[in-house]
């Protein structure tokens, strides 16, 4: 098994009785596994809300670590329409041209350093930096803040003790508290300035709806790309040949992009809170309990996806569902994205092949089933073209 396979530890289930129901810290959850069910249950938020307890949704809880609402995330129709209204347009500026080349420059600047060394280690080193780097675009502020979110580590969430850190949770929300503070002291047109002058239902924004949109950019959007970006580190470097034909084909960075994240699955499920009591895949679940809509084990379903656990760059039928689906489909997925395009097609121009040196995996746990996520470190060296 190569080291960039990640295999389908939900097969089982999702084809014998389709959802699996785990324990998070006395608050159980329903998985839904197969690909149908899981875009009906998220399309179905009436039955089943974002809008619970904030935290609540997420998986493992984080009710525990935070009483802000994220912004759109944990919003139900209409008024997550509203909300998303209001950044939507900034959210595709990913799509346009002096967008695209100011994100090659930083890609360009990574890959750069990693040809200079005999061996670097990916996540910290990459992943990490890259990720940090490029929010800066989308938030539209000074690269050199990217410093502070680096020096976080990968989650923001996480210490090496604990799943989820109340103590480093605060630093997060008190540096936000703080970017907010000196938004509303000194103008200008970073995405803080944007949304403390955005106007929902006829009133400004509050501070703590500001609150709530930033931490969902700096939380969703950060263990995500970086583990989208070391998993395709890895790919390269089992199948080099994959490079050789990006950049004979650059037109295949489109749908490899898809592809990846489909396989990958950087986010394994998102919960939802039933509104009612009713079903799931003939199990019945209580009004108020919890279910979570399992994206990884969807995007593995042989009834809609050929050869599911292959990598097929060039994969032309891809309903995956690694972006969400429905009204909560991924904010930051043009950014995403955007991302990795210009990652796939700089690495096929610049990088002959990646050599993997020594890797320690990441596996999560939910309940007996175990699933590789990524990568707590992935060494490897880089071969120039």
């Amino acid at each position: 098994m190569g080291s960039s396979e990640i295999d389908d530890p939900f097969e089982v289930l999702r084809t014998s009785k389709g959802y699996e129901i785990i324990d998070d810290q006395g608050d159980p959850v329903v998985m839904v596994l197969g690909h149908k069910n899981v875009r009906r249950c998220a399309h179905n938020w009436k039955t089943f809300q974002s809008g619970a307890e904030p935290g609540r949704i997420v998986v493992p809880s984080e009710v525990n670590i935070r009483d802000t609402r994220q912004i759109p995330f944990e919003v139900d129709p209409p008024e997550h329409t509203e909300y998303r209204a209001l950044v939507e347009d900034w959210f595709r500026r990913p799509l346009q041209e002096d967008y695209k080349n100011e994100l090659k420059h930083l890609i360009d600047d990574c890959i750069f350093v990693a040809l200079s060394k005999e061996e670097i280690e990916v996540v910290e080193d990459f992943a990490l930096p890259l990720q940090s780097r490029a929010l800066t675009l989308l938030l539209n502020i000074p690269l050199e803040e990217s410093e502070t979110w680096i020096s976080w580590g990968t989650h923001v969430f996480r210490s090496e003790s604990s799943k989820l850190d109340k103590s480093k949770a605060n630093i997060l929300y008190d540096y936000i508290d703080g970017q907010i503070d000196k938004a509303i002291e000194n103008p200008g047109d970073s995405l803080y300035h944007h949304l403390l002058n955005a106007e929902y239902q006829n009133r400004k924004l509050t501070k703590e709806e500001v609150r709530g949109v930033m931490i969902l950019i700096f939380a969703g959007g950060r263990d995500t790309v970086i583990n989208y970006i070391t998993n395709t580190m890895a790919y390269f470097a089992d199948h080099p040949e994959s490079l050789s034909l990006i950049k004979k084909m650059p037109t295949v960075a489109n749908t490899a992009v898809e592809e990846l994240v489909r396989y990958f699955s950087p986010l394994t499920h998102m919960g939802r809170v039933a509104t009612e009591s009713t079903t799931v895949c003939e199990h019945a679940v209580a009004q108020d309990s919890r279910i979570s809509l399992c994206w990884a084990s969807a995007n593995r379903d042989d009834t809609v996806f050929d050869q599911p656990n292959e990598v097929i760059l060039n994969r032309k039928k891809n309903p995956h569902v690694a972006f969400g689906f429905s009204h909560h489909k991924c904010l930051g997925a043009a950014h995403a994205r955007q991302l990795m395009n210009v990652l796939l097609t700089s690495l096929s121009e610049k990088v002959e092949s990646i050599k993997v040196i020594n890797q320690a995996e990441n596996i999560e746990e939910w309940g007996a089933v175990h699933r590789k996520v990524g990568y707590h470190s992935l060494t490897a060296s880089f071969r120039p073209k």
